[in-house]
């Protein structure tokens, strides 16, 4: 290996796992300094000039404070798309992405219009709009910051998005008709932040992540009741969930009068996903 990985991975070891340190080396070495697979595990040498050492031991210091190395970066890799990222913004999941593919499966190659509600970063409206060649786009969130990230990532990425500084708790929103609605809202409770790693408490939006503990369900409601108005007859609602709240959240559709619910497990087999149709 390369002597600078073996550099940055025992450098992160004193707050990182022997794992973690070396996934993080490698991802440092690949997209900060562009190493190639050869020039990583041969250890061949490379000029790394003084502002390469000075932008590593700042790389470095940012993560030993356990900034997201999305973050430290600036970007990130979703749907094959790269787009920019700042705490502004969630850093966008894999997770994420397979709801992306289950709505892409749906409505490949149709004239469709998405609502993407809570888009943070863009990455659902933006990879949508990417794959979904004859689709029209909107993208409402209530954080100005957040839409000015989002703004970026559609133009870097040439995808056309309608964006919209809207909060869905609000009992009016826009007028739209469309075919999907999709969002991946808060959903994380007050109570499962023991469970969560510093990188994301410390750096991540807290607006982005949590609800309250006696309404974890409360941006689902929410939507789901404007998307009675919002959704064309027979249109879809896709959302990403909190896996521990899989049948509370298909039970409130059925509720609302949404037919065929289905609720989906993600690739690490949690309750992920819920799909219901406005009859």
């Amino acid at each position: 290996m390369h002597p600078v990985y073996s550099y940055i991975k025992e450098n992160l070891q004193s707050c990182y796992s022997l794992d973690e340190a070396s996934a993080l080396a490698k991802w440092i070495l690949a997209d900060a300094f562009h190493f190639s697979v050869t020039e990583l595990y041969t250890g061949k040498d490379i000029n790394f000039r003084q502002k390469d050492k000075d932008r590593l031991e700042d790389i470095l210091t940012r993560l030993k404070r356990y900034e997201p190395l999305q973050y430290v970066l600036g970007e990130c890799a979703f749907c094959g798309l790269m787009f920019r990222v700042t705490p502004d913004v969630l850093i966008p999941r894999p997770e994420t992405a397979e709801l992306v593919d289950w709505i892409v499966a749906d409505h490949a190659g149709k004239d469709v219009s998405v609502l993407d509600v809570g888009t943070g970063s863009g990455c659902i409206a933006v990879a949508l709009g990417h794959r979904l060649e004859r689709a029209s786009v909107t993208a409402w969130d209530v954080s100005g910051a957040a839409l000015q990230v989002a703004r970026g990532n559609a133009s870097r990425n040439g995808v056309d998005v309608n964006f919209q500084q809207v909060d869905v708790l609000q009992a009016e929103v826009p007028e739209l008709h469309v075919d999907v609605l999709v969002s991946n809202p808060p959903y994380v409770t007050g109570k499962e932040r023991a469970e969560m790693e510093r990188n994301v408490l410390d750096w991540e939006p807290e607006t982005a992540l949590f609800v309250p503990d006696d309404d974890p369900l409360l941006f689902y409601r929410a939507i789901a009741e404007h998307g009675l108005r919002l959704l064309k007859k027979g249109g879809c609602i896709y959302f990403e969930i909190n896996r521990a709240f899989g049948r509370e959240t298909e039970n409130l559709l059925e509720r609302l009068g949404y037919c065929q619910v289905e609720l989906r497990k993600d690739s690490y087999g949690n309750d992920r996903m819920v799909k219901a149709e406005r009859i």
